[in-house]
């Protein structure tokens, strides 16, 4: 019933706004003897101005005669018109027409269009009803709407905030779910996942980029577990966004380090661990080690727990022992040479370092080794030309 209360006032309104305008009289239109005052003034005034052209003599005798024998002409017509009023157009009619249009056929072609392309049959849904209702069945935006009015009559239920944070995330608002988890961290505390999952709404409302402030909850993450592993993998992305190469790679190295293949996030990691250089430095560098080698042709490298402990230091540290595991390798390859494999990795680090004359270096020295073997020529040239590195 509400409802075509308030479609009648709607289209009254309608109506009004066009009636209105057409009930206004206008003296000029509607009274004939107003009309005749009013072209009287005229013509007069034009009589009087060409006696004046004629006194100061702007015009001929001639032509001032023609000009008032025009006037005089449209002064008759105009009584003509006053005398007659059936000639002169009519307004009123045309008026009415207007009106009947706008009494009649608005609401009726409103009424119409409704019955054609609503649902009149529809039962009434009040807000307060649907916020009642049970919450099977209902809509996502519907759900949201009760627990957000739930939250501003208890603005101090953790918990709450914690269930809507995440289904804020699902509908694509992560900037609502980080102010969801904002207010979950504030009320109920630091945990491993709300602090990771509140990183993650903040980077994702920036667009991927993870801020300083998302980065702080990843590293409050790791503080009180040390084994996750989603926050790692946000902060191993933030040391690669602020060009923290080495940083970044021995990051994605300490997390892809025993973790299995079928993991959903292995893929990106090594993606990610690819583009800072191919492969990880920590992984791929050091000096032979028996226990290491998986066999003939394997490249030897750091264990599994040396490159756990790299994680553990600082950044100055990490980089000092990448440096050192680099100068160790290129000195042993000096001293006793190496296979292609190894020299490709040493021109690799130099270039990831950003040591460009010591990777040309390299490249010199790799090719006079090898000067007779077409195939590992095609390898160094080929690790030269994608490092943009010159060489002899």
């Amino acid at each position: 019933m509400l409802f075509w209360i308030l479609s009648a006032v709607l289209t009254a309104i309608a109506a009004l706004s066009i009636l209105v305008p057409l009930t206004r009289r206008r003296p000029d239109l509607t009274d004939p003897a107003a009309d005749k005052t009013a072209d009287s003034a005229v013509y007069r005034q034009q009589l009087e101005e060409v006696d004046r052209d004629l006194e100061r003599g702007l015009i001929d005798p001639e032509a001032a005669e023609a000009a008032r024998t025009e006037i005089a002409r449209r002064l008759l017509a105009a009584d003509s018109r006053v005398a007659n009023p059936a000639s002169a157009p009519n307004a009123h009619g045309a008026s009415r027409a207007v009106m009947v249009l706008a009494i009649v056929a608005l609401p009726l072609g409103a009424f119409a269009l409704y019955l054609s392309i609503g649902s009149p049959d529809l039962p009434d849904r009040p807000l307060a009803a649907r916020l009642t209702a049970p919450p099977e069945g209902q809509p996502v935006n519907e759900l949201i709407a009760r627990v957000e009015r739930h939250l501003a009559d208890n603005p101090q239920d953790g918990q709450g905030w914690s269930v809507l944070a995440p289904v804020y995330m699902r509908v694509g608002n992560p900037r609502a779910a980080a102010n969801a988890y904002a207010n979950a961290l504030r009320i109920l505390g630091s945990s491993t996942k709300l602090e990771t999952d509140f990183g993650e709404a903040l980077t994702m409302a920036n667009e991927g980029i993870v801020t300083a402030d998302a980065r702080a909850a990843f590293e409050r993450a790791v503080s009180l577990d040390g084994s996750a592993v989603k926050p790692r993998f946000f902060i191993a992305l933030a040391l690669g966004q602020e060009g923290k190469t080495n940083e970044a790679i021995a990051a994605w190295s300490g997390l892809l380090d025993g973790a299995d293949p079928a993991e959903p996030w292995v893929p990106a990691a090594q993606a990610e661990l690819a583009k800072l250089g191919g492969n990880s430095l920590l992984a791929r560098l050091g000096k032979p080690s028996g226990a290491d080698t998986a066999g003939a042709g394997a490249l030897p490298g750091p264990s599994a727990g040396e490159v756990a402990a790299a994680q553990q230091m600082s950044a100055t540290d990490r980089n000092a022992m990448i440096a050192g595991m680099v100068q160790g390798l290129a000195e042993r390859l000096e001293a006793d040479g190496g296979s292609v494999e190894e020299w490709v990795r040493l021109i690799r680090a130099y270039s990831v370092m950003g040591n460009k004359e010591k990777a040309a270096d390299a490249v010199t020295r790799a090719r006079a080794a090898y000067a007779e073997d077409t195939a590992a020529l095609g390898q160094i040239n080929e690790i030269a030309e994608k490092a943009g590195i010159e060489g002899s």
